[in-house]
């Protein structure tokens, strides 16, 4: 048996052979990137304003969570002001609010999500059934209108109605010969109001996102259950609803990555600061205005928003993973 010999410079040249692409394929990662970034130079220009804003108004706000751990004053600034660990938490967990800040929160978006988006869903399909285009154009105009409408609007036309006094549901009861109501003094029927408010004012724009799902549907698919014989309702349930499930997993995580947040807009400007209305009413995000102006302490109201955001950041992890157990593609990340 023969033994081959080797000689030590071949075995020199043959690693300084093997360790040569590695050298240039990691230059060569670095010189990609680089012209990447060159030939599509003019879109990341056109993606610069939209990061500047995510950076300034998203990534360094969070270092304003440090005012949550101190006795902050105006005075000693963020980094003087005294450290005090969680003693601005404990004062919120001990306080009677928080269940019930925490539980009208997660209520009223959850109504907010299953009613509009299953609302907006029956709506797109409606006017997915309408073959006349000028009449769909109409209708979709007139759905749309109402999500460029502001709250403070909306306030007002809401207490045009509600009104104790004049207000046109009052003077249509009177008319009728029954008895008049304060609304303002019932806390029980205020989350199926804003509910129903909220899903006026939103219910067009999230039917157009599920339309335009909609629309990207292959006519073949419904061509074809046709030929089978199969209904419209049937073309709706085993056609349409599994091919823009995607789209409504989507909507719903975006929902819920937001249900610790109340609409601060929408409900300090329709309820303000009616205190008969609390109960049902009163969200994380009005609780910590009212703390914020009532006390002037900006370590407990940042507590209370620190609190929000880890509790969204956690839910919708949790729910993320659970949508992609049911659809792989339909996570967020």
């Amino acid at each position: 048996m023969r033994t081959i010999q080797t000689d030590p410079a071949a075995r020199n040249v043959g690693h300084r052979a093997s360790s040569t692409p590695r050298s240039k394929r990691g230059d060569g990662g670095s010189v990609g990137i680089a012209r990447e970034i060159i030939r599509n130079r003019y879109l990341y220009v056109l993606a610069l304003p939209g990061l500047m804003f995510l950076i300034v108004f998203a990534y360094v706000p969070m270092a304003g969570h440090l005012i949550a751990f101190k006795q902050y004053r105006l005075a000693d600034g963020i980094w003087g002001s005294k450290w005090i660990g969680f003693d601005n938490f404990k004062f919120f967990f001990m306080s009677s609010d928080w269940y019930k800040v925490t539980f009208n929160t997660i209520l009223l978006n959850g109504l907010f999500i299953v009613c509009g988006l299953g609302i907006a869903l029956l709506i797109a399909i409606f006017l997915s059934e309408i073959q006349n285009a000028l009449y769909k154009k109409i209708a979709q105009s007139f759905i749309f209108m109402p999500y460029f409408i502001s709250w403070l609007v909306v306030s007002m036309m809401v207490f045009a109605f509600l009104n104790t006094t004049d207000g046109i549901l009052n003077r249509t009861l009177a008319a009728n010969g029954l008895d008049t109501q304060n609304w303002y003094l019932m806390p029980r029927i205020w989350p199926a109001v804003l509910t129903i408010i909220y899903v006026w004012k939103f219910a067009g724009y999230y039917s157009i996102i599920f339309l335009a799902a909609i629309a990207g549907i292959s006519g073949e698919y419904y061509e074809s259950a046709r030929i089978d014989g199969a209904t419209r309702f049937q073309q709706i349930i085993h056609i349409t609803l599994p091919l823009i499930r995607s789209v409504l997993i989507v909507l719903a995580l975006l929902g819920v990555g937001r249900i610790f947040y109340g609409d601060f807009g929408m409900i300090y400007g329709i309820v303000g600061d009616t205190a008969p209305l609390y109960p049902t009413t009163d969200v994380i995000d009005t609780y910590s205005y009212r703390a914020l102006r009532q006390l002037g302490d900006f370590g407990k109201s940042s507590a209370v928003i620190m609190y929000q955001s880890v509790m969204g950041l956690v839910t919708i992890v949790i729910f993320n993973a659970i949508a992609k157990r049911i659809d792989k593609d339909a996570g967020l990340f």
